[in-house]
Formats: C-alpha cells, structure tokens, sequence
C-alpha cells in the first residue's frame, strides 16, 4: 500500500473537487491510500456522500489555510496548523508517506517543500516539471516551468539531469532525448546563460543531448525533455495551454457558424475532436512533479477539479514506486558536474 498525503483545503474548488479526487484515485488504484489535511468540518461531509474503502481514506483536522494572497514564507512559518504545511510535516516525518499532491498557492507549495521537507543533496535548485502531449502521441517534460526565474548554467545541467531522471522512471524512456530551449537550433544562439549550458551539457555524462530547440520544438515529438530557465519555461507552458485553448474555441466558433460544418462535424468529425480535446486537457496528465526534493511532490493546477487531482494522486504513487528520487542521485553522482567545472558562483 503506498501512502500519499493531500492538502485538501489548497486550489480554488477546494474541498468539495479535492475530495472528489481523492476518492476517485483510492476507487481507480486498490494499493493506494490516501491522508487528506484540512478542515473537517467542510470535508467530512464531502466524504460522507461518496462512495470508497474507508480504510484508505483518513482525514487530519487542520484549522488554517494557506491562500494565494498570503506571503509563501511567512505563510509556512506563521500558520503551522495549516493544511499545506500540516502535510508537508507528515511527509517529512513519516516514513511510510511516500509522496504529496497540493493545488494550493505555487510559491507556498515550493518553499514550504524546500523548508519542510528539504532539498536532494548535490541539486542546486529544485525545478517544476509538468508533461505535455505530442504531436506524435507520446510526452514530454518541460523542466523548469516557473520555479527559477534567473538560473545558472549549473542549474540547467542539474534540470537535465532531473528530467532524464523522471522520463526514465515514469514515462519508460530508456534514453531520454534533452533539448535545451532557446531562440535557434545553432550551438551559438541564445543569451550567455544558454551558451554555457549548452557547452556543459554536450560534457554530461548519462544525458541524452541532442542540442538546441526552439518553442516550436518542444510538442514536437522529437524530444523528451524540454530544459529551460524556469522564466521561459513558464511562459512556453502558459502559452501552449492558452493556445491549446484558443484553437479549439476558434474550431468550435467555425463549426457553429455554418450549416455545412455542422454536419460535416456531426458526420465524420465528431470522434476526431473528442480525442484532440481529450489529448489536449491537462486535466488528464496530472500536476507538475517538483524534481529535486527529498520527496515526492506533486503539484496541482489551481483550477484543479476531480479528475486532475486523481491523476496527480496517482502521478505521485507511481513517481514513488520508481523511486524518482533515488534515479536522480544516481544520475547526480554519474555526472559529477563539480569536476566539469559547473558551480553556482
């Protein structure tokens, strides 16, 4: 049986879609169990209407919750019988909790994984790392999507080495391709940030590197993991989901709007892009794993209803049982950047 904690009072549909989750992973997966942290007072009667193995469901009664308008590190330190950190206590402390899922504030989430739970040794910073689709129906990692806004060489190297990691425990890639995102395929292009790193990671050993892509690349299918600064990164996220979205509404405005394309759509089309939608909705990849801590941490979208938080309780069981964090110190000692001459000074 593989424990995972959850913050049910983080993410903005928070208990009622949390709990929901919950129950739908406990229903969807036998060997997993599942400690839901917040108020039991608005959770309990969420449980009471749903169906599922009260063995493997505990609530632990937090009065305080973290909100997006709080200061992530005051936050962790002031409200110690909140939700989140009441988690990430439990995660730290018990040693049969193999991993947590929160769709609670971002910024409170990675510092409150960083203070409470603590860093793999030898990773300069850990790195958010969602999985997007492909055009050739397989995924890829884009590492770091927002938590490191300015990095360092080093850093590029150690979310290489983090993503090949993760591909190879939890997508089944036995050679991860890596690509470093910048503004051309050329070894010269990009910033001196994206120069270093492209130089230190030709250098690293246990890294698939096939060079330089662009944002276009990224969904291409010809790559496994898309590295970047967690400033581009983000910005590639959030633009692919917003066009993601913005396609199928511009096809659905279209279709509405002509008598043709209606039947067109309703004859032959419909089977087409229910499985394009479904391929696209994030809601079924889970959340973004925060690679590089000592745990397993799942991170949510805030939006997050029943079924994305299902899918990251069960991100984070099968992260646990490819034991994610132990491929990644082993790859950590494999590169041995320190003697590539990579620091963070």
């Amino acid at each position: 049986m593989t424990k995972i904690i959850l913050d049910g009072m983080g993410g903005d549909n928070a208990p009622e879609e949390i709990v929901k989750g919950a129950v739908c992973a406990v229903n969807a997966d036998k060997e997993l169990s599942v400690v839901i942290t917040g108020d039991e007072g608005k959770i309990s009667p969420v449980l009471a209407g749903l169906s599922y193995d009260k063995e493997r469901i505990s609530l632990v009664h937090c009065t305080e919750v973290i909100t997006n308008d709080d200061v992530p590190t005051l936050a962790i330190r002031q409200k110690k019988d909140s939700s989140l950190v009441v988690a990430l206590k439990m995660l730290k402390e018990d040693e049969s909790a193999k991993g947590f899922v929160s769709a609670g504030s971002t910024g409170a989430v990675l510092t409150g994984a960083l203070l409470r739970v603590g860093r793999i040794r030898g990773v300069s910073r850990p790195a958010v790392c969602p999985v997007l689709p492909t055009a050739k129906e397989g995924k890829v990692l884009i590492i770091d999507a927002g938590a490191n806004a300015e990095c360092k060489p080093v850093n590029l190297a150690h979310f290489a080495i983090m993503g090949t990691a993760y591909a190879k425990a939890n997508l089944g890639i036995a050679n991860p391709r890596v690509g470093l995102v910048t503004n051309g395929t050329e070894e010269h292009k990009g910033d001196p940030l994206h120069q270093e790193a492209h130089e230190l990671l030709k250098k690293l050993p246990g890294i698939c590197f096939v060079g330089n892509v662009e944002g276009r690349d990224i969904m291409s299918g010809d790559i496994d993991v898309a590295v970047c600064d967690g400033f581009s990164g983000n910005i590639a996220l959030k633009t692919t989901e917003g066009t993601a979205m913005a396609v199928m509404k511009i096809i659905k405005k279209n279709i509405s709007e002509s008598f043709w394309a209606k039947v067109g759509y309703a004859l032959f089309m419909r089977k087409a892009f229910k499985k394009i939608k479904r391929v696209m909705d994030y809601n079924k990849y889970g959340g973004a794993v925060l690679l590089g801590i000592e745990k397993v941490v799942v991170k949510s979208h805030g939006s997050s209803k029943a079924d994305s938080i299902c899918a990251s309780l069960l991100q984070a069981k099968e992260a646990a049982e490819h034991n994610v964090t132990e491929n990644i110190k082993a790859l950590l000692s494999e590169a041995d950047l320190e003697n590539l001459g990579a620091s963070e000074s």
